[in-house]
């Protein structure tokens, strides 16, 4: 459905403000943009508030509203995993994160992949992190592309011409202001999305006929046409699925703080207080999960539903909103993929700069020179994600989030046991991480090869269990690391020299208090 010039005027008002924002940014908390601390962490500065609407604007992106409503129609209730991870990620985060941010600022650590060859001594244990980290953060950019093409097929733009666009001006912005581009955008992008979920809540099941007839439309509808539906699990979760729903959400929560953008959004808060002021703040977000999750079953309430669940939302938004609100939502939809997007490529971009170019390429790289890499790779890692939308099957565009988690969570040993202790030989863990991500890959793509999946692909039945791939192959990864440690210590491989001490890892005795400004921002 194609809406009229008030829509389209809408959408662009609000698409050229957050471009002058991500210009503007360049001169916010101006610092020299020609180092990498400044132009990938914004210079450590931001304070409660900031990070919080960062942290806002990186975790809840086109994946929250698109893939989820998405997976909700297609899959019914298993696709409601995304909402207990997001319960479940904030105690782990609350542990985890402060140490990670301590030790970070101790010795200068830009990303995982630096503390990693810290802790350990190892430069190829670095590098798997990094290799990793780029590899799962392509897949994730690509499901912020793919909705922003979602909205404007809806406004009626050419596809391909208006993808380049959208390209252009993330790349451009990201080049020229770094991780403060997304953050000011970020606190735009979060108020608009949260109008647009409390105005859809309350408005479209009023039109739909309340919540009892949203249900019952929608179990009807499934139910007579099952062949459209060959992975719907039910409008409620039968038993056959509680391992895999419970494995989802878990692996899920472990695996979201690994990823290099959420790691970079941490790094960039001024004080570890900062980062567990926001443990406790930043659930506010689950509740809106929560909501847009039960998108997936309106839109199979309307009166003709979309053919697949990548439409659900934007489908709901053009049948029943006005027309200048329906541009509103839609641009909200698009600013929160082009945010996480600058993040994710940011991100992906310091763990090349620094883990692979200066480590084996330019061990002497000045800071500018880092700085002049980092924004030629963020573009680079651009177009990466965009061969994934061109190669990989787009059915169920939540697959593109869980193939990340897949591959990031083999990164868990080195990275969140390491925060704990150094016990595991680096061999072990290299060996760990291959074995991990070559199962877990293969489990991953199994049911898209055979085409026979009945759930989500990125679950595996071994042995009659069904479970997330991402927990099967993490286990396997741990189980190696516990194993081949004793035996590589018993032939007398070296360990590497860890560069970190137990304080690293702890608030100084009498940590500096944000007062004013810094405090928020």
């Amino acid at each position: 459905m194609k809406l009229n010039p008030v829509a389209l005027s809408v959408f662009i008002f609000f698409f050229l403000l957050i471009t002058v924002l991500g210009f503007v940014a360049a001169r916010w908390r101006r610092g020299n943009l020609n180092e990498l601390a400044e132009w990938g962490l914004a210079g450590r500065r931001f304070g409660t508030v900031v990070t919080w609407f960062l942290l806002g604007g990186d975790l809840y992106t086109a994946y929250t509203f698109v893939a989820v409503p998405g997976a909700v129609f297609a899959q019914g209730a298993l696709g409601f995993f995304a909402v207990p991870y997001t319960v479940l990620v904030y105690p782990i985060i609350f542990i985890l994160m402060p140490k990670f941010w301590s030790v970070c600022k101790e010795h200068g650590y830009v990303t995982a992949a630096d503390f990693v060859r810290g802790r350990f001594g190892s430069k190829g244990l670095g590098l798997a992190v990094a290799f990793t980290g780029i590899l799962a953060t392509l897949p994730y950019i690509a499901l912020q592309l793919f909705g922003i093409e979602v909205a404007i097929q809806v406004l009626g733009f050419p596809v391909e011409i208006s993808l380049i666009v959208a390209f252009l001006i993330l790349a451009a912005y990201t080049y020229t202001s770094g991780l403060r581009a997304p953050a000011m955008i970020a606190m735009v992008k979060d108020i608009m999305v949260l109008i647009v979920v409390f105005v859809a809540i309350i408005y479209i099941p009023i039109r739909l006929g309340g919540f009892a007839h949203i249900f019952a439309a929608a179990g009807a509808y499934v139910k007579a046409n099952k062949a459209a539906f060959p992975s719907f699990v039910g409008i409620t979760l039968t038993p056959k699925f509680f391992l895999a729903y419970s494995t989802l959400a878990l692996g899920s929560a472990f695996a979201l703080f690994l990823y290099p953008h959420a790691l970079t959004s941490v790094l960039s808060s001024n004080s570890r207080e900062v980062v567990k002021r926001n443990t406790a703040l930043l659930p506010i977000y689950s509740l809106m999960l929560g909501l847009l999750a039960l998108l997936g079953y309106m839109a199979l309430a309307l009166p003709k539903p979309p053919a697949t669940g990548n439409g659900a939302v934007v489908t709901l938004i053009s049948s029943l909103f006005p027309t200048w609100f329906a541009g509103f939502a839609l641009a909200a939809i698009s600013i929160g993929a082009l945010v996480p997007a600058a993040v994710m490529s940011i991100a992906a971009a310091n763990l090349f700069t620094r883990n692979i170019y200066k480590e084996y390429f330019r061990p002497n790289a000045t800071t500018q020179e880092e700085a002049q890499v980092a924004k030629l790779v963020s573009l680079v890692v651009k177009l990466g994600a965009l061969l994934f939308i061109l190669f990989v099957p787009t059915a169920q565009i939540i697959q593109f989030q869980l193939l990340g988690g897949v591959w990031i969570i083999q990164t868990l040993p080195p990275v969140f046991i390491g925060l704990f202790t150094n016990w595991f030989n680096r061999w072990a863990l290299l060996i760990g991480w291959a074995a991990g991500m070559i199962v877990g890959t293969l489990m991953a793509f199994a049911g898209i090869i055979s085409g026979t999946a009945k759930v989500l692909s990125s679950v595996y039945a071994l042995g009659g269990i069904l479970m997330y791939a991402a927990v099967w192959s993490v286990l396997l990864n741990i189980i190696l690391c516990i194993v081949l440690t004793p035996i590589f210590e018993a032939i007398g491989a070296k360990r590497g020299t860890d560069e970190t001490s137990a304080s690293d890892y702890e608030a100084p005795l009498v940590e500096p208090k944000e007062v004013g400004r810094e405090a928020l921002g």
